[in-house]
């Protein structure tokens, strides 16, 4: 089977399950929701898998891949511990299984839309082939962090209404505290700079930034409740996707799917 047949069953099999969420909520009950939505990360973080996998290799992405999710599993673990960067937090019991009380599907929410965000931050900066100086590398953390924490005004508010985690004290953006974002753009930045790449599949992974962009709007918009988080994640994701497809006009990154 072709690459970009494999990559587009996957991408159909998510945004279907995706769709279904509101529909199994209402016929099978909240408890139903908690598996679609562990469905619903695995089969996007198996996409991002078979992406970069496609591009790279299986022993070059299987390398980054469990760099990205060792650092993820172990910043939510000291913040979770500790309260530091992200605030006083925990995780509730809903998301199973867990190691030191952070669910394991948590990193892999990280693998699943941090290798988009360096989609993003590759095209802002012209799709160089490699990074040369230390002042390309944190320009190139910094647009990726920008990049991931803009999916999280999304994500933080849907996530504590659904009860996956709470904090301590709740803060001023939807009962999240603005500190924490300061905690996902410095951990986002760091993890990039020790192992971003901008030897990317920009087009199937800028896919997947898109796609989350519209589901989490539709979604939070429309069936969740969470008009607020909605109109706010679609202007702070949304600009950034302008900028960047105004910046595929302008330069020479390659765009196949």
């Amino acid at each position: 089977m072709k690459p970009r047949l494999i990559r587009f069953g996957i991408l159909v099999i998510w945004v279907l399950t995706m769709i279904s969420l509101p529909i199994l909520r209402w016929t099978l009950g909240d408890q139903s929701l908690r598996y679609g939505i562990v469905f619903g990360v695995l089969i996007q973080v198996l996409l991002v898998l078979v992406i970069l996998i496609q591009a790279w290799g299986f022993l070059n992405a299987l390398f980054t891949i469990s760099i990205i999710i060792l650092l993820a599993w172990l910043a939510e673990w000291i913040g979770s511990s500790t309260g530091l960067l992200f605030g006083n937090y925990h995780y509730t019991q809903e998301l199973h299984p867990q190691l030191l009380d952070v669910p394991l599907l948590v990193p892999f929410a990280w693998l699943m839309m941090l290798p988009p965000a360096w989609a993003v931050a590759a095209v802002l900066l012209g799709c160089p082939k490699k990074l040369g100086s230390w002042h390309s590398k944190i320009a190139f953390a910094s647009l990726s962090a920008l990049a991931f924490t803009a999916w999280d005004f999304f994500l933080d508010p849907q996530m504590v209404a659904w009860n996956f985690w709470q904090w301590d004290q709740p803060g001023g953006y939807f009962g999240i505290p603005w500190h924490n974002y300061l905690g996902w753009l410095i951990v986002s930045a760091l993890i990039t700079l020790i192992v971003g790449r901008v030897d990317l599949p920009i087009g199937p992974l800028l896919l997947v930034y898109l796609v989350t962009w519209i589901l989490q709007t539709i979604g939070q918009g429309l069936f969740w409740g969470q008009p607020g988080p909605a109109v706010i994640g679609f202007l702070v994701m949304g600009t950034l996707l302008l900028i960047t497809f105004f910046r595929l006009r302008r330069n020479s990154c390659k765009l196949s799917l």
